[in-house]
């Protein structure tokens, strides 16, 4: 089991430590909810996180088939809901140095869909996927 601490600094603010390395991470409450928006707030930090267990999945895949996907961007729009105050929808734009018709393609819809972080997300949280196919 990984331990990851969690210390909140005041001012709506909190730092993030990973137990095994001890990277850290700050979070701010969004300006819309009452924070400085000075850094990820943290349902923007699931976000991420997010984009970045399906690009992880996705080099386990490549690294397998010996496939260059260096220079993959995966942008994430959050788009909140009021009642409950929820993420509600979270707009994915995955950028990817492949041709459309790579054959590798499948494979990589899979291991994002797939991606653990995926299919943590709560059933009502929308994830549409735009691809973009840049080789």
């Amino acid at each position: 089991m990984v331990k990851c601490k969690m210390t909140y600094v005041g001012g709506l603010q909190c730092d993030l430590e990973h137990g095994p390395s001890g990277a850290k991470v700050s979070t701010d409450a969004p300006v819309d909810n009452h924070g400085k928006g000075e850094s990820f707030s943290p349902t923007d930090l699931m976000c991420s996180a997010m984009a970045a267990c399906m690009a992880t999945i996705m080099g386990i895949y490549a690294e397998k088939e010996n496939l260059n996907l260096e220079g993959t961007t995966i942008e994430v729009g959050k788009i909140m809901s009021a009642n409950p105050r929820r993420i509600a929808r979270i707009e994915t734009i995955i950028s990817i140095p492949l041709p459309e018709d790579t054959p590798h393609k499948a494979a990589l819809l899979d291991c994002v869909l797939g991606s653990p972080a995926m299919r943590s997300l709560h059933p009502d949280i929308e994830v549409p996927i735009t691809w973009n196919w840049l080789g």
